[in-house]
């Protein structure tokens, strides 16, 4: 009788929820193309787990709050094969050194970006990160199957706000309109502008940090509208994200998970550009990108933290509300 062991895959990326959504292609890939029995674990932060605990490709979610030695012993005691680093930090290091195993590290191209950043020279190469992840791991022999991102949510998760049920029966236009970093998100005055110059429904998503500029929004907005921002759990954002016909959108997690339901997406650049290769992967074909022109200094930063115009003068703000209105009319009467 032939004894078929098992192939044991650990996959570290820490942070943040786009970055995880991108990485998803990697999973799959490993899952169902290697041969045997074949066990992906991801280790990543302890508020990130729902964004993977409902992928039936991964077999085991590990999860820090503070410190990689929360989880030390027990990734130790399973007795890993592989190592896939695709977050390359302190944290990554410490796990591969005390794992001693075989690892490949994604390289995040820092000293490309900083250069670009500071010195305006551009040497990054034209490739999507998904595609920089999945050279990650070519030493597995995973070939690229097409099928994008993935997205997985709990059968039982449902919008529980009635009035919004009802709000996102009808065609709407889902806006995205928070960020991580200031240089990647508009200002109340410029968001209530723009969505007064959209002739159709609005859900506005955010976080809890999103509710004041929401609220303003609102206030300031005589169309018809839902203030979703600081309500709906990341899940109850993906739904209304699928169920948009179109979804607006900065460079944010939102946008890679409106990317897994290849909607059509317009998405909106300030501080950070297309370039650094986290725009919106294979999402609907009549999707788009727009950036503020006469901004020669982009990008500003690696992160979108800080504006070399200032912050009072950020970047994404200058791209005319006209431009994405006119931009949304194209797209929802195709």
């Amino acid at each position: 009788m032939t004894n078929i062991s098992t192939t044991r895959i650990l996959i570290i990326r820490f942070s943040s929820i786009g970055d995880i959504v991108l990485t998803t292609p990697v999973v799959r890939m490993l899952k169902q193309q290697l041969d045997g029995e074949v066990e992906i674990h991801f280790l990543t932060k302890e508020k990130f787990t729902g964004l993977l605990s409902s992928n039936p490709y991964i077999t085991k979610v590990h999860t820090i709050v503070k410190s990689v030695q929360e989880v030390l012993p027990s990734l130790e005691a399973i007795g890993f094969d592989y190592i896939i680093d695709l977050h390359g930090n302190i944290r990554s290091s410490v796990v591969k050194r005390r794992l001693k195993t075989l690892s490949f590290t994604f390289d995040k191209l820092n000293l490309k970006k900083w250069l670009w950043v500071n010195f305006g020279i551009n040497k990054m190469p034209d490739k999507h990160i998904v595609e920089r992840y999945l050279d990650t791991a070519k030493a597995f022999g995973i070939k690229d199957d097409g099928k994008g991102l993935d997205y997985f949510m709990p059968s039982d998760v449902v919008i529980k706000n009635e009035e919004l049920k009802t709000f996102i029966q009808q065609p709407f236009v889902a806006f995205a309109i928070g960020g991580a970093h200031i240089g990647k998100r508009m200002g109340q005055k410029k968001l209530a502008s723009l969505c007064c110059a959209i002739d159709y429904p609005i859900v506005l998503l955010g976080g809890k940090e999103d509710i004041e500029v929401g609220n303003f929004v609102l206030e300031n907005n005589s169309h018809q509208m839902f203030d979703a921002t600081g309500i709906l759990s990341l899940d109850e954002s993906a739904i209304c994200l699928k169920e948009a016909e179109l979804v607006i959108t900065g460079d944010t997690g939102l946008m890679h998970i409106a990317s897994a339901f290849n909607k059509k997406i317009i998405s909106l650049w300030g501080c950070t550009v297309p370039e650094f290769g986290m725009h919106p992967y294979r999402p609907n074909q009549a999707s788009i990108i727009l950036e503020p022109l006469g901004r020669g200094k982009r990008p500003c930063s690696k992160l979108g933290n800080k504006c070399k115009y200032g912050i009072g003068n950020r970047c994404i703000e200058h791209i005319e509300d006209k431009t994405i209105a006119d931009a949304v009319l194209r797209i929802m009467t195709r």
